[in-house]
């Protein structure tokens, strides 16, 4: 009961993150099917020279390719994060913008590498830091990366008494 009223409450507030979700997850497809289409399997091109290259890679793991090859498992855990992050969002609509955009952002990149997991049983990865030695990730892990630093920081500052 408390979902629904806060959604009628925050239509706009809600609809505001639904589209933040749905950008970043068209932005995460699209730039995976680009690489996918211009770039061979190994490929690296310079994006920002000494900054970021693109290196097309497949990921059959979590990250830093932990756990090769257990979709099973990282499907089942994905919904569940999915699920959890979706369930806080309606919830406390009614809190502060960085916690409905850091549940957004962990929603979204959860989706961006689930539809990569079942539909190809890999993620793609090409993201390449050249300024530090660094895992090669892709646009729906930075949105979990700091979705989840969000949180955190969203949460602290409500613990510690601050608002917004």
């Amino acid at each position: 009961m408390i979902i629904l009223s806060n959604i009628k409450n925050h239509t706009t507030k809600l609809s505001l993150f639904i589209l933040a979700m749905v950008g970043m997850i068209g932005l995460d497809q699209w730039s995976k099917f680009w690489v996918v289409n211009h770039l061979t399997l190994g490929e690296s091109k310079k994006l920002f020279p000494g900054i970021i290259r693109l290196t097309y890679l497949q990921n059959r793991g979590a990250a830093f390719s932990i756990l090769q090859n257990q979709q099973g498992l990282f499907a089942v855990l994905t919904l569940l994060v999915i699920l959890v992050a979706g369930y806080y969002l309606l919830a406390y609509l009614s809190k502060s913008w960085w916690y409905g955009l850091s549940l957004s952002l962990i929603i979204a990149g959860g989706l961006g590498n689930f539809i990569d997991r079942v539909r190809q049983g890999y993620v793609v990865d090409m993201i390449e830091p050249e300024f530090i030695q660094f895992a090669v990730f892709n646009i729906a892990d930075a949105c979990l990366s700091v979705g989840v630093a969000l949180l955190f920081i969203s949460l602290w500052r409500e613990e510690s008494g601050s608002k917004n």
